[in-house]
């Protein structure tokens, strides 16, 4: 287990170290664009593993609900296909998972290689001597694998912010909240005050949209989930809802299964991003006086450059069709932000 283990934590380094180099790197290597879409994966494996023990164990690792979403929907929708099938522009797939069960292999383990066929793609061939030996190292280090394809999505829309990005709302926040962030095109500024701004990507669909805001830092409790909750919930009326005196709220109660409501607090969690510590608060919004509502994600840290809490708080409004696609590239806007040292402030 101890091989299986190393072989798992390599996949995530190097997803996080040449990957992201990959995914940055792109324009001077003339490759192909990738085909597919956000959060699909193209397994590659044959029949008699994909409809045995070890398919099984790769749908529901692949295919396990996201978290705190209105509905369920699967972490990645798979495409399937054998080995004899992969040709054409599937070998120009953004997400690719080779299945290679073979007695040349000496032990289970994922190679990653980029940018094989086309640009930004990863390529995993996950090979093992036995069907068996395969379902041990994935019931093991699933995470990983899982892992290493949410960097690959998450490298590409960072790469998509450096590029293409709204100035105007890039330095609106460095000017607010002294910190560097890079807003990908598309999100237009709604509303803004001194510590406080709105912005949204507007589908005609679905709404994407996220707010920042900023506030003194006093002590430790400044960061528990109550306190969090009830900052929240004090900007959150700046979004106004589709009627007048509507706003947005934080759901503090759902329905059971009989019916009746019991209390519900968002997930809290502490998470590490670009070596600073940030607070993750994952949960639902509704409006006030009208029904509107989705699930939102929030990180919130400290500027300690300002002694100032700051928070990204980002929401999804789409009531007929899926959110996760509209969820996770929110979820990536805290790695396009950087921080002043103390002192460095103007």
């Amino acid at each position: 287990m101890k091989i299986f283990s190393k072989i798992a934590i390599l996949i995530v380094a190097l997803a996080s170290i040449v990957g992201c180099k990959s995914f940055t790197t792109l324009s001077g290597d003339n490759k192909k664009p990738i085909q597919g879409s956000a959060y699909e994966v193209l397994v590659v494996c044959n029949n008699v593993e994909w409809e045995g023990p070890l398919g099984a164990e790769l749908r529901e690792l692949l295919e396990q609900p996201v978290p705190m979403l209105n509905q369920n929907e699967p972490l990645f929708n798979v495409l399937r296909i054998t080995a004899g099938d992969f040709r054409h522009l599937l070998v120009q797939h953004r997400n690719i998972l080779k299945v290679v069960i073979s007695e040349k292999a000496t032990i289970p383990q994922i190679i990653a290689q980029y940018d094989v066929d086309a640009a930004p793609q990863i390529v995993l061939t996950f090979q093992a001597p036995t069907a068996e030996s395969a379902l041990e190292y994935l019931k093991t280090n699933g995470d990983a694998l899982i892992k290493v394809l949410e960097i690959a999505e998450r490298n590409r829309t960072i790469a998509y912010a450096e590029k293409h990005n709204v100035k105007v709302l890039n330095d609106l926040i460095a000017s607010k909240f002294s910190v560097s962030m890079r807003i990908p095109k598309g999100y237009e500024l709604r509303s803004e005050s001194e510590d406080f701004i709105w912005a949204s990507y507007e589908f005609p669909v679905a709404s994407q949209g996220f707010f920042c805001y900023s506030y003194p830092y006093r002590r430790k409790g400044t960061l528990s989930a109550d306190y969090l909750v009830a900052m929240r919930n004090k900007f959150a009326k700046h979004i106004p809802g589709p009627s007048d005196g509507s706003y947005m709220v934080t759901v503090e109660q759902i329905p059971d299964a009989s019916g009746n409501f019991k209390a519900f607090r968002p997930s809290y969690r502490s998470v590490v991003v670009n070596g600073k510590e940030w607070i993750e608060m994952r949960g639902f919004w509704d409006v006030e006086n009208d029904y509107m509502g989705g699930p939102f994600v929030s990180y919130t840290t400290v500027n300690d450059a300002t002694n100032q809490v700051f928070t990204i708080d980002c929401y999804v409004h789409s009531p007929k069709y899926g959110k996760r696609n509209f969820m996770r590239p929110l979820e990536h806007l805290v790695y396009l932000v950087n921080f002043p040292k103390s002192g460095e402030q103007k």
